[in-house]
Protein backbone atom coordinates (compact mmCIF):
# COMPACT_ATOMS: atom_id res chain seq x y z
CA UNK A 1 0.00 0.00 0.00
CA UNK A 2 3.16 2.50 1.04
CA UNK A 3 4.10 1.67 -2.56
CA UNK A 4 1.30 2.15 -4.20
CA UNK A 5 0.56 5.80 -2.29
CA UNK A 6 4.30 6.85 -3.42
CA UNK A 7 3.59 5.91 -6.72
CA UNK A 8 0.20 8.06 -7.06
CA UNK A 9 1.74 11.20 -5.41
CA UNK A 10 4.75 10.82 -7.67
CA UNK A 11 1.78 10.74 -10.84
CA UNK A 12 0.56 13.70 -9.15
CA UNK A 13 3.45 15.74 -9.24
CA UNK A 14 4.66 15.24 -12.52
CA UNK A 15 1.13 16.15 -13.36
CA UNK A 16 0.91 19.26 -11.64
CA UNK A 17 4.05 20.28 -12.69
CA UNK A 18 2.57 20.32 -16.07
CA UNK A 19 0.25 22.73 -15.34
CA UNK A 20 2.93 25.31 -14.56
CA UNK A 21 4.47 24.72 -18.12
CA UNK A 22 5.15 28.02 -20.14
CA UNK A 23 4.74 28.09 -24.16
CA UNK A 24 7.22 30.70 -24.96
CA UNK A 25 5.89 33.89 -26.26
CA UNK A 26 7.23 34.23 -29.97
CA UNK A 27 6.63 37.43 -32.12
CA UNK A 28 5.55 37.08 -36.06
CA UNK A 29 8.18 36.94 -38.88
CA UNK A 30 7.37 40.71 -40.21
CA UNK A 31 6.14 42.84 -37.56
CA UNK A 32 6.11 45.50 -39.76
CA UNK A 33 3.27 44.04 -41.68
CA UNK A 34 1.36 44.05 -38.38
CA UNK A 35 1.11 48.26 -38.29
CA UNK A 36 -1.03 48.77 -41.85
CA UNK A 37 -4.86 48.88 -40.98
CA UNK A 38 -7.42 49.39 -44.05
CA UNK A 39 -8.95 52.12 -41.95
CA UNK A 40 -7.02 55.32 -42.81
CA UNK A 41 -7.39 57.42 -39.16
CA UNK A 42 -6.16 53.57 -37.50
CA UNK A 43 -3.85 53.20 -40.35
CA UNK A 44 -2.10 56.51 -40.05
CA UNK A 45 -2.32 55.61 -36.07
CA UNK A 46 -0.55 52.30 -36.81
CA UNK A 47 1.97 53.51 -39.27
CA UNK A 48 3.43 56.75 -36.00
CA UNK A 49 3.16 53.65 -33.39
CA UNK A 50 5.55 51.74 -36.13
CA UNK A 51 8.02 55.03 -36.31
CA UNK A 52 8.04 55.12 -32.14
CA UNK A 53 8.86 51.80 -32.49
CA UNK A 54 11.45 52.13 -34.88
CA UNK A 55 13.18 55.81 -35.04
CA UNK A 56 12.85 56.66 -31.04
CA UNK A 57 12.12 53.16 -29.22
CA UNK A 58 14.93 51.18 -32.11
CA UNK A 59 16.34 53.49 -33.22
CA UNK A 60 17.44 56.54 -30.31
CA UNK A 61 16.62 59.22 -33.00
CA UNK A 62 14.93 61.06 -30.08
CA UNK A 63 15.32 64.73 -32.28
CA UNK A 64 13.35 63.67 -34.03
CA UNK A 65 10.56 62.65 -31.40
CA UNK A 66 8.39 65.67 -31.70
CA UNK A 67 7.22 63.89 -35.57
CA UNK A 68 5.07 61.47 -33.42
CA UNK A 69 4.67 62.87 -29.83
CA UNK A 70 2.66 65.60 -28.98
CA UNK A 71 4.54 68.74 -26.76
CA UNK A 72 2.08 67.36 -23.42
CA UNK A 73 2.74 63.85 -24.24
CA UNK A 74 0.93 62.35 -20.70
CA UNK A 75 3.67 59.25 -19.77
CA UNK A 76 2.24 56.94 -17.06
CA UNK A 77 5.55 55.32 -17.12
CA UNK A 78 6.74 55.98 -13.38
CA UNK A 79 10.36 56.23 -14.22
CA UNK A 80 9.57 58.82 -17.45
CA UNK A 81 8.07 62.67 -16.90
CA UNK A 82 5.39 64.10 -19.17
CA UNK A 83 5.74 66.27 -21.62
CA UNK A 84 7.84 65.79 -24.84
CA UNK A 85 11.16 67.12 -23.42
CA UNK A 86 10.77 64.81 -20.38
CA UNK A 87 10.31 61.60 -22.49
CA UNK A 88 13.43 62.68 -24.66
CA UNK A 89 15.64 63.44 -21.27
CA UNK A 90 14.46 59.90 -19.64
CA UNK A 91 16.15 58.26 -23.23
CA UNK A 92 19.12 60.70 -23.78
CA UNK A 93 20.01 60.86 -20.42
CA UNK A 94 18.77 58.28 -17.81
CA UNK A 95 18.66 55.75 -20.12
CA UNK A 96 21.75 56.96 -22.71
CA UNK A 97 20.74 55.05 -25.38
CA UNK A 98 23.17 56.03 -28.39
CA UNK A 99 21.54 57.17 -31.69
CA UNK A 100 21.47 54.96 -34.77
CA UNK A 101 21.41 57.18 -37.92
CA UNK A 102 20.77 54.42 -40.09
CA UNK A 103 17.39 52.55 -38.91
CA UNK A 104 16.22 50.30 -41.27
CA UNK A 105 13.13 47.97 -40.50
CA UNK A 106 11.88 47.43 -36.78
CA UNK A 107 13.96 44.31 -35.37
CA UNK A 108 11.87 44.37 -32.10
CA UNK A 109 10.12 40.89 -31.73
CA UNK A 110 6.10 41.72 -32.01
CA UNK A 111 3.08 39.72 -31.00
CA UNK A 112 0.24 41.68 -31.91
CA UNK A 113 -0.52 45.53 -32.87
CA UNK A 114 -3.99 46.26 -32.36
CA UNK A 115 -5.94 49.75 -33.18
CA UNK A 116 -9.18 51.03 -31.84
CA UNK A 117 -10.00 54.47 -32.03
CA UNK A 118 -7.46 56.98 -31.37
CA UNK A 119 -5.59 53.92 -29.00
CA UNK A 120 -3.17 51.59 -30.82
CA UNK A 121 -1.29 48.82 -28.33
CA UNK A 122 1.86 46.80 -29.33
CA UNK A 123 2.37 43.70 -27.52
CA UNK A 124 6.11 42.13 -27.59
CA UNK A 125 7.79 39.12 -26.08
CA UNK A 126 9.96 39.64 -23.15
CA UNK A 127 12.36 37.16 -21.48
CA UNK A 128 13.54 37.56 -17.98
CA UNK A 129 15.37 35.15 -15.30
CA UNK A 130 13.58 33.62 -12.86
CA UNK A 131 13.80 35.07 -9.72
CA UNK A 132 12.56 31.03 -8.00
CA UNK A 133 14.73 29.18 -10.04
CA UNK A 134 18.47 30.25 -10.55
CA UNK A 135 19.60 29.84 -14.36
CA UNK A 136 16.35 29.89 -15.98
CA UNK A 137 14.22 32.25 -17.79
CA UNK A 138 10.78 32.51 -18.06
CA UNK A 139 8.55 34.88 -20.94
CA UNK A 140 6.12 37.29 -20.53
CA UNK A 141 4.45 39.81 -22.72
CA UNK A 142 5.37 43.51 -22.67
CA UNK A 143 2.89 46.22 -23.88
CA UNK A 144 2.93 49.64 -24.97
CA UNK A 145 -0.35 51.80 -25.51
CA UNK A 146 -0.29 55.32 -26.90
CA UNK A 147 -3.27 57.63 -27.33
CA UNK A 148 -3.30 59.38 -30.56
CA UNK A 149 -4.63 63.45 -31.47
CA UNK A 150 -4.29 64.17 -34.99
CA UNK A 151 -1.86 61.17 -35.67
CA UNK A 152 0.85 61.85 -32.97
CA UNK A 153 0.70 60.15 -29.57
CA UNK A 154 -0.36 62.26 -26.84
CA UNK A 155 -0.64 59.76 -24.26
CA UNK A 156 1.47 55.99 -23.30
CA UNK A 157 0.77 53.58 -20.62
CA UNK A 158 2.86 50.57 -20.18
CA UNK A 159 3.55 47.78 -17.22
CA UNK A 160 6.85 49.86 -15.94
CA UNK A 161 7.52 49.71 -12.49
CA UNK A 162 9.87 52.19 -10.64
CA UNK A 163 13.63 51.29 -11.49
CA UNK A 164 15.81 50.79 -8.25
CA UNK A 165 18.35 52.85 -7.47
Amino acid sequence: MKTLTTFASLLMLLASTSLFAQDPVIGVDDPESLFVDSDPVLHRNKQASLHIMRELLQCNQWDRAGEWLTDAYIQHNPNAASGLAGVIYFFTEVMVRPRIDDCGELTTEVVSVTADGDYVTVMMPRIYDNPNKPGEKYYTTWFDTWRFVDGKADEHWDPAIIDPQ
